[in-house]
C-alpha cells in the first residue's frame, strides 16, 4: 500500500498539481495584500477618506463605532466593505488565471494540417463512397 501511494505521489500530475495550489495560495495572499494594502487606499482617499475594509452594518440592536467594536461586543454584523475587498481579489485572480490560460492555449496551438477526405458523394444516389472508388457499390453508376 505504501508502494501504491509513493508511485501515485510521485506522478507528474500530482506533483504539478501540488506546486500550482501552492503558488496559487501564495499568489492570492499577494493579491489580498495588494487590494486591501495599495489598491482600496487610493480608492478610499479619492472616495473622502473611505475605508472599505470598515463598513458594515449592525444586524442587531446597538451602534458601533468600528467593526472591531461590534465584533468585540458580539453583534452580528454585514460586513459589505470587506466583501467589496474579497470581490476585487477575486476579480484581480481571475484576470490573472484568464491570462495565463489564454498564453497557454496560444503556446499549445498548432493547428494540425487539414486531413484529405476519405470519401466522396456519388453524383447518381449521393451516397457517400471511398475516394478511390470507381463504381457506386450503391447503385452501379460508373464514376470518374
Amino acid at each position: 500500500m505504501l508502494e501504491e501511494f509513493k508511485k501515485f505521489a510521485m506522478r507528474g500530475n500530482v506533483v504539478d498539481m501540488a506546486v500550482g495550489i501552492v503558488i496559487g495560495a501564495a499568489f492570492g495572499k499577494i493579491v489580498s495584500s495588494f487590494v486591501s494594502d495599495v489598491l482600496m487606499p487610493p480608492i478610499g482617499l479619492a472616495l473622502g477618506g473611505m475605508d472599505f475594509s470598515g463598513l458594515f452594518v449592525t444586524l442587531g440592536s446597538g451602534s458601533y463605532a468600528t467593526l472591531a467594536a461590534a465584533k468585540a461586543a458580539g453583534a452580528p454584523t454585514l460586513n459589505y466593505g470587506l466583501f467589496i475587498n474579497a470581490l476585487i481579489d477575486f476579480i484581480i485572480v481571475a484576470f490573472a488565471l484568464f491570462m495565463v490560460i489564454k498564453a497557454m492555449n496560444r503556446l499549445k496551438k498548432e493547428e494540425a494540417p487539414a486531413k484529405a477526405p476519405e470519401v466522396k458523394t456519388c453524383p447518381e444516389c449521393l451516397s457517400e463512397i471511398p475516394l478511390a472508388a470507381k463504381r457506386c457499390k450503391f447503385c452501379s453508376a460508373a464514376l470518374k
